[in-house]
């Protein structure tokens, strides 16, 4: 299929270097090799900058917490303004005094600042007690307008989430990035990580699918807290679900991909999910049960 509307996108995945300053440093350096090898829309894994911190709760790490504009922003606005690329950079926001968010900020490729994404669905699990950290989003579910295509950002326990692939679709978006950072506790069973894993990878995929959109999901490898280890295994599939690029579970990777957004237009003139939605219908999906009270 033929066309000029082909988007190269970049997913940086990485180990943490442990260092806020040495993270930032390196996943930058990164951005701009990836640039280099053409890509226009690059993805940081989330919370890039720090190890995952939410393995605890402690309130010490609010430190690690940034402001926006900030270091993560204003760094990356200049590999964009530099590179002339997207670049997708998840932080851990302080928006104010007692109040801070697992945000992803969307710096368009002239560096400016086209807006931001809070993390809606916030877990709270052994070993991702994310509701200590962070406020529930406020922003809702996104497009960005950028210079090389409408882009969707959600982030990790979003992807479990229909609604939320599905609002974020409606809005224009063409890919779904998911910054994300998942991974297995040290030492568990080998049957329960393929369960997990092909469960993560399936729910993502299904998205693609259901809204005829590309998905890109950026993973960050590497043990840290000493019994946590993330799987990596980053992957952009097209809107028939088709895995494009699976990166591995170990490595650090820049992942390239092609991605020609006529395919959007295409998919969903044979399966037309759009068209066929009973919208008269769905009022229940805005209840939290349908049934007993």
């Amino acid at each position: 299929m033929a066309s000029n509307r082909t988007v190269r996108v970049g997913l940086i995945q990485t180990t943490s270097e442990g260092d806020t300053a040495r993270n930032l440093e390196k996943t930058a350096a990164l951005a701009r090799t990836a640039a280099d090898r053409g890509a226009q829309v690059i993805c940081t894994q989330e919370l890039y900058r720090a190890d995952y911190f939410c393995q605890v709760e402690d309130q010490k790490l609010f430190d690690l917490a940034e402001p926006i504009p900030g270091p993560s922003t204003e760094a990356f606005a200049a590999v964009a303004r530099e590179k002339g690329v997207v670049i997708i950079a998840s932080l851990f926001e302080k928006r104010a005094p007692g109040l801070y968010h697992n945000t992803a900020a969307v710096l368009d490729a002239d560096g400016s600042l086209l807006g931001i994404y809070r993390k809606m669905h916030i877990p709270d699990d052994p070993a991702f007690y994310e509701k200590f950290y962070f406020t529930p989003g406020d922003t809702g579910f996104k497009c960005f307008d950028t210079r090389f295509g409408k882009i969707g950002v959600l982030i990790c326990w979003d992807q479990w989430y229909p609604e939320g692939a599905r609002l974020t679709a409606l809005a224009g978006a063409e890919i779904l990035f998911y910054p994300t950072a998942i991974g297995w506790a040290v030492g568990e069973d080998p049957h329960n990580k393929k369960c997990q894993h092909d469960a993560w990878q399936t729910i993502q995929r299904s998205h693609a699918i259901a809204n005829g959109v590309f998905v890109a999901s950026v993973n960050r490898v590497g043990t840290e807290g000493g019994h946590l280890q993330f799987w990596g295994q980053s992957f952009v599939c097209d809107p028939f679900g088709e895995i494009l690029h699976l990166a591995s579970p170990d490595q650090e990777e820049i992942i390239l991909v092609d991605c020609n957004l006529d395919e959007v237009d295409h998919t969903r003139r044979h399966w037309p999910f759009f068209r066929d939605r009973r919208i008269d219908a769905y009022g229940g999906i805005t209840q939290r049960h349908i049934g007993q009270p």
